[in-house]
């Protein structure tokens, strides 16, 4: 399993452009399902985090912050398209399916909903629960920062 991941790029991006990345990683996975020899539940194991840098740089990611639950805070939701109400306020709201969990680097104000932001931090990829909140995400983007735009 010492295989190299493989990376499929766009052949050219221009500066600003969003661009998606696509990757295949050879692993040692196994679902937890099957059994051993002795009819042993086989632990479960696969890739459960995927940090992303691009050239030692941070990445970024453009979107629009969901409301807050607080004016100030250390994580926000950040949006694809503006949305007037907190989805996750309401339980009977419907979830966003594109949506990115942001931990900032330090509690910064908020802004309005229909402000697009720009997100630049740590891409991360896989199931984690914040200890402070409880909040499970599977994307987000860690050691933020985020500036209007």
């Amino acid at each position: 399993m010492a295989e190299k991941p493989r990376i499929k790029l766009p052949t050219d991006a221009k500066k600003g452009e969003v661009i998606e990345i696509k990757t295949l990683i050879a692993h040692p996975m196994e679902t937890g399902l099957r059994k051993d020899q002795d009819g042993k539940v086989i632990p479960r194991k696969i890739i459960n985090k995927f940090t992303c840098e691009f050239n030692g740089k941070p990445v970024f990611m453009r979107g629009y912050m969901a409301p807050p639950l607080k004016p100030e805070s250390r994580f926000f939701v950040l949006t694809r398209q503006p949305l007037a109400l907190c989805p996750f306020c309401q339980s009977d709201a419907e979830w966003p399916v594109d949506i990115v969990v942001i931990y900032l680097k330090s509690a910064s104000p908020m802004v309005s909903a229909g402000e697009q932001v720009v997100v630049t931090g740590r891409l991360e990829v896989g199931s984690w629960t914040d200890p402070e909140s409880g909040f499970v995400s599977q994307i987000r983007i860690s050691d933020a920062s985020f500036r209007r735009g």
